[in-house]
């Protein structure tokens, strides 16, 4: 593992996570969903997303997809694994990923 203390917060979000379920729960609850390192706490991901975006984070859910098993052919292989974070915002705050990003 590597030492978390030094990582900037553009080392700790990878990427946003943009499918459809993302958008629904941007519209509905103020939640905005991030691939972010498999080995970053959940403190770290609200530093890192107020820092960023310049918000105020209620709350930040986290969770590890697993990879799926996938066919390519006739040969099998399969996803990488990663963690999501799904993270609430104040109300008042919003984050647009697409002109932001």
């Amino acid at each position: 593992m590597s030492n978390l203390k030094t990582l900037t917060d553009f080392d700790v979000i990878i990427r946003p996570l943009i499918t459809e379920k993302s958008n629904i729960q941007k519209e509905l609850y103020n939640k905005v969903s991030f691939v972010v390192r498999r080995d970053a706490n959940k403190i770290q991901i609200k530093k890192a997303v107020e820092n960023i975006f310049k918000v105020k984070v209620a709350k930040v859910n986290t969770v590890i997809v697993r990879g799926k098993m996938r066919r390519y052919g006739r040969f099998i292989g399969k996803r990488a694994s990663y963690k999501k974070a799904v993270v609430t915002l104040q109300k008042g705050y919003n984050i647009d990923l697409l002109t932001t990003i």
